[in-house]
């Protein structure tokens, strides 16, 4: 174990995070820095570090599992219930920690374990409610990120589910609003592309060819995943189809 205080560990761990989940592909650096960062909040009574180390974790085992579907495989059921269990064990530090708005993060994952491993939108919903409003509350601590998370998925329940596109784009814009006040470029193209996706759907196909085209060229120049500016580019040649202008 490393003399790096918590916060540190934690810190790093999520860039690392990050770095996998957007760039790399490999979660191992970041598994060995939250794990320590467990062990060692652990040791010392830290309830609210454990909490959070436990959040990033299960958020590894969901990236994890993402991108298994990304690349067309499939998500274990014992790595689902791995993951589900991990927020599951945040969610009651953060309680021992007597921190109720921080556990938005844990009701967060939730919320992604039965919306995307499940397809459950009704079980995954009443977590996101719960997140949105704990990330706004007066005594949240809650970053850009989770708040633009949040805002991600309540988008994706309206646009796919609800089939109410206005509200999506509402919820979109507000997620890539806040991707871009966090200055993080591994995460704005992919804010870029689920708004675009609303666009379309509200009809505003120029608007989304817009958001797309910078979405790619972002995408490649922060060095994202194969898979991520793919994704990209597949979406800016269906807007262009559908708009009748040669994809370029």
């Amino acid at each position: 174990m490393t003399d790096q205080p918590v916060a540190e560990l934690l810190a790093a761990g999520d860039d690392a995070l990050a770095e996998a989940g957007f760039r790399t592909g490999d979660f191992d650096p970041a598994r060995q820095l939250l794990s320590e960062a467990q062990a060692k909040a652990e040791a010392v009574g830290d309830h609210a570090g454990r909490a959070r180390a436990l959040d990033l974790l299960g958020m590894v085992a969901h990236y994890e599992n993402i991108t298994r579907l990304m690349t067309g495989g499939t998500a274990p059921a014992e790595d689902i219930a791995a993951e589900e269990r991990l927020f599951r064990q945040a969610l009651t530090a953060w309680q021992e920690a007597d921190a109720d708005a921080a556990s938005a993060h844990s009701l967060f994952g939730l919320g992604l374990v039965y919306q995307v491993l499940h397809g459950d939108w009704s079980t995954a919903m009443p977590y996101y409610w719960q997140a949105l409003d704990l990330a706004y509350a007066r005594e949240s601590d809650a970053d850009l990120y989770l708040r633009s998370e949040v805002h991600r998925h309540l988008g994706f329940y309206f646009l796919v589910e609800d089939e109410q596109p206005v509200a999506a784009v509402r919820h979109l814009q507000l997620s890539l609003d806040l991707r871009e006040e966090l200055g993080d470029p591994r995460r704005i193209p992919s804010g870029q592309v689920a708004l675009a996706r609303a666009e379309l759907a509200a009809g505003r196909r120029e608007r989304a060819i817009e958001l797309l085209t910078s979405a790619v060229t972002q995408a490649k120049e922060a060095g994202l995943l194969a898979e991520r500016i793919a994704e990209a580019e597949r979406a800016l040649r269906d807007a262009q189809v559908e708009s009748g202008d040669e994809p370029g």
